[in-house]
């Protein structure tokens, strides 16, 4: 799955750790899923969308999209 986190994450100023602070994940999480290491579950992609008032699709996309 590809994702913007980073980018996004980035745009922010925020470092991985502070994600994983408001996302109530470890930063090792965090890290996972900006290199496409690790799909995040429903509620944990609800709560990214939620940090960076956008939508999950804006946030993930399928490999094959």
């Amino acid at each position: 799955m590809k994702n913007t986190l980073s980018d996004l994450r980035a745009g922010q100023g925020w470092s991985q750790r502070h994600l994983a602070d408001l996302a109530g994940v470890s930063r090792q999480t965090i890290n996972a899923l900006e290199k496409g290491k690790y799909d995040p579950s429903l509620p944990l992609a609800f709560r990214l969308a939620g940090i960076f008032q956008c939508r999950i699709e804006d946030l993930f996309q399928p490999d094959d999209a």
